[in-house]
């Protein structure tokens, strides 16, 4: 959805007389995107970054993002070129980082392999970054633009960005609904709500998180698993994430009996249910104990020890209530809804619990950022308008 843009100015305080970016650059910086791609959802509590180094009009070196402790998406990239590098252009979307942290800066590994120039997309909200690589490599002579195509940069990386910015994980509320928003029938039968090809596509969304959640209603309700299922095979299950207040949930429920490297983590309020925990315990869940009120965790508490945890991508799947909590709390960054060519009726489940709404102008407002096709269904992806 994004069209080739003009460099904004440089977040490293530089010059407002950046050279204008030469021509032709932008599609060897969506070819940084496509290797940043590999790494979504992989490299928590990094940011997801892609680089490629570019000489004589050819790629002749990509990289991607390690998980964590491992290389930086330039260094890899600069390592595939080999003596290639030199005197090449170094397409990264995100600024290079100048700090020792697990690894190395990548500002030496650009320096050391004789880049010629340097492209680089976001701006690093990370108060050890902020622009002090592009101000290394320019003070000692590297001609480096920034900003290329940063809005597609960017959306790569919102969670981070959120992280880096609020103190709290980016947070997608997800739903399967028929045509005039319903979850399930009256009597409480959801299975299945959209076709094969949406349902598949719910565990690629599960494969790129840090954590999926759901109420406690939704796990007496569906049982659900939770895990990741690609159509493909593979796959990495995320974090699980369940709200239960007075820890009423039984130990009998699946997804505490999961073959899965995952981990199952019960929120309760603080000092409720406390006699029930033992139970939960012994069949591998972990407790977590956060403020709130009786039937309702505090979600912004809840958040912020989660991002202690690394998640910064959280994936809210339901209930009804607990995506009005979200939503209330000004708390949901994003929406995604699976629509199915069906009718429910009035007397079927609605996918939203109350909001308070009572007049038009307080309606919570949504942009809708995609709408695409998933076999006989419709994808629609949205981002809440901040109020």
């Amino acid at each position: 959805m994004t069209t080739a843009q003009t460099p904004r100015g440089d977040p490293a305080g530089a010059s407002k007389t950046e050279p204008a970016l030469p021509a032709g650059v932008e599609g060897w910086m969506r070819e940084a995107l496509a290797e940043a791609r590999h790494a979504v959802g992989r490299t928590h509590p990094n940011p997801a970054v892609g680089a490629v180094v570019v000489r004589d009009g050819q790629i002749v070196g990509r990289g991607h993002t390690a998980p964590a402790g491992g290389p930086h998406a330039e260094v890899r990239a600069i390592a595939d070129a080999g003596p290639r590098a030199q005197g090449a252009d170094l397409f990264t979307t995100l600024e290079p980082c100048d700090h020792h942290g697990r690894t190395p800066p990548c500002t030496e590994a650009i320096l050391a392999a004789g880049v010629a120039r340097v492209f680089a997309g976001s701006a690093d909200p990370n108060p050890l970054v902020d622009g002090r690589g592009v101000r290394r490599l320019r003070g000692l002579g590297m001609p480096v633009w920034t900003g290329v195509l940063a809005a597609e940069t960017d959306a790569l990386n919102r969670p981070f960005f959120k992280a880096m910015r609020a103190g709290l994980p980016w947070v997608t509320l997800k739903a399967a609904v028929s045509l005039d928003g319903k979850l399930a029938t009256a009597s409480g039968d959801s299975r299945w709500v959209t076709g094969e090809v949406a349902r598949g596509e719910v565990h690629r969304l599960r494969n790129v998180v840090d954590a999926v959640l759901v109420g406690s209603g939704t796990v007496r309700a569906d049982d659900p698993a939770l895990t990741t299922r690609l159509p493909e095979g593979g796959g990495r299950d995320p974090l699980r994430v369940v709200l239960d207040s007075g820890l009423q949930l039984l130990p009998q429920r699946r997804l505490f009996h999961l073959t899965s490297s995952a981990r199952t983590l019960v929120v309760q309020v603080e000092g409720q249910g406390a006699e029930r925990a033992a139970p939960l315990e012994a069949v591998g869940a972990e407790l977590l104990s956060v403020p709130g009120r009786p039937g309702a965790v505090d979600l912004e508490a809840m958040l912020r020890e989660l991002l202690r945890r690394d998640v910064l991508h959280l994936l809210v799947e339901g209930g009804p209530t607990v995506f009005a909590a979200f939503i209330r709390g000004g708390l949901a960054d994003e929406v995604v809804l699976h629509l199915a060519p069906r009718l429910l009726g009035g007397d079927a489940l609605s996918w939203l619990g109350p909001l308070g709404v009572d007049r038009m102008d307080g309606a919570r407002r949504v942009r809708v950022e995609s709408v695409r096709s998933l076999g006989e269904d419709l994808e629609v992806r949205a981002l809440f308008v901040p109020a």
